[in-house]
């Protein structure tokens, strides 16, 4: 029974890391279509939310019938519970990330300050990703110590991000005060990178569930 076990919880993991490379690898397509200035690429990106939900109702299916079947003990709960929170997050960073490709890809035209923008859109965009990327290694780990310090490193990351909107919300500001023609365009450019944002607000919510599952503690909101 208890390799049986096992298996499911190696298969729910499995699962939920198909997830996660879909949402990173869409990530990771948008911060080189920003470096190359090339947004046609960002046609290219397969994100089927529909999709993701899917998935994610699949995994969801798969604990609850786990928990039904093997009654887990205290610390294998937490990291039942765990998953099935994080198939949430993953469900969300995926509609942020695909709100930010649609946005960014509809708002942006020649008429726009290009340098302010990908001046801190680059670094929003590579700052989310590294926090996604960490937070879903942390899924295969173990060591509490190397838990603890990928939870870190995500935490800088998102505060990288915080920082880096902060920032090109005031110089967008400042453009759109001079250019009021242009402000519906320039106010969804905000909206589109305010979703990256949240992309790594998931990444944090992702590593504080495992960092829960394996160390244990409280759950941050």
């Amino acid at each position: 029974m208890l390799k049986t076990y096992e298996e499911k919880v190696n298969l729910i993991k499995h699962e939920i890391n198909t997830i996660g490379e879909i949402v990173l690898k869409a990530n990771q397509t948008s911060l080189k279509a920003l470096k190359d200035k090339d947004f046609n690429q960002l046609k290219d990106i397969e994100l089927s939310l529909r999709k993701v939900v899917s998935k994610s109702n699949e995994i969801d299916n798969l604990i609850v019938t786990t928990l039904a079947l093997y009654s887990p003990e205290a610390k294998d709960l937490r990291e039942m519970v765990s998953y099935l929170k994080i198939t949430n997050e993953l469900v969300r960073a995926a509609a942020n990330s695909k709100t930010f490709i649609k946005t960014f890809k509809k708002s942006f035209s020649e008429d726009l300050d290009e340098q302010t923008i990908l001046e801190y859109a680059i670094p929003l965009q590579k700052a989310a990703v590294n926090a996604l990327e960490i937070s879903l290694s942390m899924i295969e780990e173990h060591n509490e110590k190397i838990i603890e310090e990928k939870y870190n490193k995500v935490l800088v990351e998102e505060s990288k991000t915080d920082d880096l909107y902060a920032m090109v919300e005031k110089n967008v500001l400042k453009i759109i005060n001079k250019k009021h023609e242009l402000s519906r365009d320039y106010f969804n450019l905000l909206s589109s990178l305010r979703k990256l944002e949240k992309c790594a607000d998931r990444a944090t919510s992702i590593a504080n569930l495992m960092l829960f599952a394996r160390i244990g503690g409280e759950l941050l909101h």
